[in-house]
């Protein structure tokens, strides 16, 4: 019997109404409940091209013409048994599907609004979070283009102020399915019109909605409006302590470095407009100036329990056995003595955490040691 796997919700009322699927070997379908029988959703299911599902997405053909062309004319109905992981068995039917209770009415289309933002609209046809945005270096007033290491440093620091904005939010919500839902992939290059990049999320939507990068994305636009104001980004920064700040604070440095602003926009299907933010080149040279001076925002306290693994008095390096595993890290500048610990015993170490870049653009947490206790 044939099966397809569920890969996206297309459309949510009270649960799922529209799904897009996948057979084993690529091939794209689309199911719309027509019933349910014993708790169970039931299904109409059809094949569809993928030009089909991009136009149906983007809001240009309705849900009946998009059914109807289905390219071998058959037609399954479909009983959801299990989650979103359980592959979905396919009942073919005999009868013509035109001739079915089950096609709905015309004019049933996903979007009816018209758009022209990029964002939105690229989310609206790829059914995930898209993200893009555009930096206007010095080489783009001569024409279209952009130096790639300037563009391969501004994806890592967007893709890093996502990951963190991420891992903030994530704090103390249950753990979710994907743990690496920040994670995004250049489609587009270099849209028209200027250089903008877009992205879209590397993951797909579950049954309940667009995941954790949205909500990543919700909170880098709070991070955005919160230096705004220059006179105020301090202040306002500080809600974002940490990796974050950090994180911020290295955008805007290399933004000042390569004397550019930048624009982004990103949208989830389900928006009606996309979200925008972005800083220009002027306050990027004066926020940094002002953030790089605050040596605290970007750090970020950590608690170690654990039995005593090294200690090297002259280097200054350390390590914990923890629960997670060994922890390693170091004191700085004299600040604390590692002299009588022993090893093997229990200690409770307070530090700070931060990040640290090698020569190549590469990022690593280092654990600088505040204060030893008994744990």
């Amino acid at each position: 019997m044939k099966t397809i796997l569920y890969t996206a919700t297309l459309l949510y009322y009270d649960g799922v109404q529209i799904f897009e699927g996948r057979d084993l070997i690529g091939g794209h379908y689309v199911a719309t409940l027509i019933d349910e029988v014993n708790g169970a959703d039931v299904y109409a299911v059809v094949g569809v091209s993928p030009e089909s599902l991009r136009r149906f997405r983007a809001g240009a053909i309705d849900l009946k013409s998009l059914m109807l062309e289905t390219p071998d004319e058959q037609w399954y109905i479909a009983q959801i048994e299990g989650g979103e992981d359980v592959p979905i068995r396919l009942q073919p039917q005999t009868s013509p599907l035109a001739e079915s209770d089950f096609l709905p009415d015309d004019g049933l289309v996903l979007y009816d609004d018209p758009i022209d933002d990029l964002a939105l609209a690229e989310a609206r046809e790829r059914g995930k979070v898209v993200f893009e945005f555009s930096v206007d270096p010095p080489e783009t007033a001569s024409g279209h283009r952009i130096r790639a290491d300037t563009l391969a440093r501004a994806l890592s620091h967007i893709q890093r102020i996502v990951r963190h904005s991420y891992h903030r939010e994530m704090r103390g919500r249950p753990a979710r399915v994907y743990n690496e839902e920040y994670l995004m992939n250049v489609v587009i290059p270099a849209a028209p019109g200027s250089f903008r990049v877009v992205l879209e999320a590397a993951t797909h939507p579950d049954m309940f909605g667009y995941g954790g990068l949205a909500i990543a994305m919700k909170r880098m636009d709070e991070v955005f409006e919160s230096v705004a104001d220059p006179s105020k980004a301090v202040e306002r920064l500080r809600d974002h302590k940490g990796h974050l700040a950090r994180s911020c604070i290295n955008l805007l440095g290399f933004l000042a470095d390569v004397g550019a602003g930048l624009r982004y926009s990103w949208a989830e299907p389900s928006l009606t407009a996309a979200r925008h933010g972005g800083v220009s080149q002027a306050d990027a040279e004066n926020l940094s100036c002002i953030l790089s001076k605050v040596v605290d925002i970007g750090r970020e306290d950590a608690t170690l329990k654990g039995e005593l693994e090294r200690a090297n008095r002259r280097s200054g390096n350390w390590a914990l056995l923890t629960e997670e595993g060994v922890k390693p890290g170091k004191i700085r500048d004299d600040e604390i003595s590692l002299n009588g610990l022993e090893v093997g015993k229990r200690y409770r170490f307070d530090c700070v955490e931060e990040i640290e870049f090698d020569s190549v653009g590469g990022e690593r947490r280092v654990l600088y040691l505040k204060k030893i206790s008994a744990a």
